[in-house]
């Protein structure tokens, strides 16, 4: 018999190859395997199907920390330094403008009409109680607006929302005032030295008065502008609390000039302890109790951080 010619096997005699058919025969290397497919199991790679209706839902929990969450602490510090940053123009240089104007007025205005006090000239007298009102009207300032504004403009849960807990909320806005109140008084000092000539008797006592005033104050903004609900408010809280026991602190005279009852009651007064142990850190002199200022600002620091605590704890006026 005569052999087919290759590609002709499975035609019908007659019948033409198409290039478009295949050859009924695979190649060698399209032949199929001849292992066997291994079997899928359902059950092990599908996982099986549950009625969501029937599972109970939960609200979603807060993620925990072990600790203080000192991410978060330091993101909110940072953000209430670069707010007050941002407008340093207004929140810095113009504190610093006011009391170079206090300056002039007390200084070369009256100069030679005042004699010493306590031996130490008028001009270095007046300036580390300008410095200090400078830090703690700043600081006030800084926490007290920060919070309104959220408050008003329903911004608050910007650091509602975040991991915070009441104390890490605490903390973060009291520092941030509080490093706003340190820097304006930097700055300020700096440029009330061509006014005056402060010396330094007590870096100790500079320190301690200056990190206090900043931190007490910076508490009390953060409490203030918890409490407050508009800015009528807040104001009412700067204009008849904190301008009047800064005034009224011996910044620009001895308190035991006074007549009485007045100069009694000055020495209930913190800010007269925080100014008259600041400025003996200069002067080298006090007026008051070195020690007792040490106490009552350590206290009332403490005092009013626990009420922010507290309030950040209980959302009120805030998560209301």
């Amino acid at each position: 018999m005569v052999k087919q010619a290759a590609g002709t096997e499975g035609r019908a005699p007659g019948e033409v190859a198409s290039p478009d058919r295949p050859s009924a025969t695979p190649p060698a290397d399209l032949e199929p395997d001849p292992r066997p497919l291994a079997l899928f199991d359902a059950a092990q790679h599908v996982p099986a199907m549950t009625d969501l209706a029937a599972t109970p839902a939960r609200p979603p929990q807060p993620r925990r920390y072990h600790g203080v969450n000192w991410e978060g602490v330091k993101t909110l510090y940072l953000k209430e330094v670069r707010r007050f940053w941002k407008v340093g123009a207004q929140t810095v240089a113009a504190p610093v403008v006011t009391t170079l104007l206090y300056m002039m007025v007390f200084v070369v205005a009256l100069q030679g009409a005042r004699p010493p006090l306590h031996g130490t000239p008028f001009a270095e007298f007046v300036a580390p109680g300008l410095i200090m009102m400078a830090m703690l009207n700043n600081a006030f300032a800084n926490a007290s607006s920060s919070l309104i504004q959220a408050k008003i403009m329903g911004t608050a849960t910007d650091f509602l929302t975040p991991p915070l807990t009441p104390l890490e909320l605490t903390i973060g806005f009291s520092l941030g005032a509080a490093t706003r109140g340190l820097a304006v008084g930097l700055v300020t000092a700096v440029c009330v030295l061509p006014f005056a000539r402060l010396g330094v008797t007590n870096v100790l006592a500079i320190v301690w008065f200056a990190l206090a005033a900043s931190l007490m104050m910076g508490t009390l903004g953060v409490f203030a502008g918890l409490w407050s609900e508009k800015f009528d408010h807040l104001a009412a809280v700067q204009n008849f609390v904190v301008m009047p026991m800064t005034f009224l602190s011996g910044a620009f005279y001895l308190v035991e000039n006074l007549p009485e009852p007045f100069a009694t009651i000055s020495h209930f007064n913190p800010f007269f302890y925080l100014i008259d142990g600041f400025r003996s850190g200069f002067i080298g002199h006090a007026e008051g109790d070195i020690r007792i200022g040490v106490a009552m600002s350590a206290a009332l620091t403490a005092g009013l951080a626990v009420a922010c605590w507290a309030v950040f704890r209980s959302g009120w006026r805030l998560k209301s």
